[in-house]
């Protein structure tokens, strides 16, 4: 095996037009104009996020767990003070690791996501 990257990440829902809405309004994605009616695709930088009704696969439905993806924002506490103000409801109060914050809710479906800022330069030295 080879791998080259990752091509996309799966968001398992119940209802892809609520989905959908939620991550291409509420969150703020750019919705992939090739994507489709049946299997919705935002981009997130460079990850896709694609939402796809397991059953639909011949996979149950199963909730990502908490913080499963963590979407990078400038200011947590600013990103989660604007979610909240559209009745997002975060789970605990915003985390400082030393190295980043983080903010961990919800989307309409139960999958678990997280605010994410490292504040602290990466393993290569770059800066946030």
């Amino acid at each position: 095996m080879q791998p080259q990257k990752v091509d996309f990440v799966s968001i398992p829902t119940r209802d892809l037009d609520r989905a959908a809405t939620f991550y291409g309004e509420t969150l703020g994605f750019g919705r992939d104009p090739l994507s489709n009616s049946t299997w919705p695709e935002f981009t997130a930088g460079n990850v896709t996020l694609a939402v796809v009704i397991p059953e639909q696969i011949g996979m149950d439905f199963v909730p990502l767990p908490t913080g499963v993806i963590a979407i990078r924002v400038p200011d947590v506490a600013d990103a989660r003070a604007e979610l909240e103000q559209q009745g997002i409801a975060f789970e605990g109060d915003t985390f400082d690791s030393g190295v980043c914050h983080m903010a961990f809710f919800r989307d309409p479906d139960g999958n678990g996501l997280m605010l994410h800022h490292r504040h602290k330069p990466y393993h290569d030295g770059s800066t946030p």
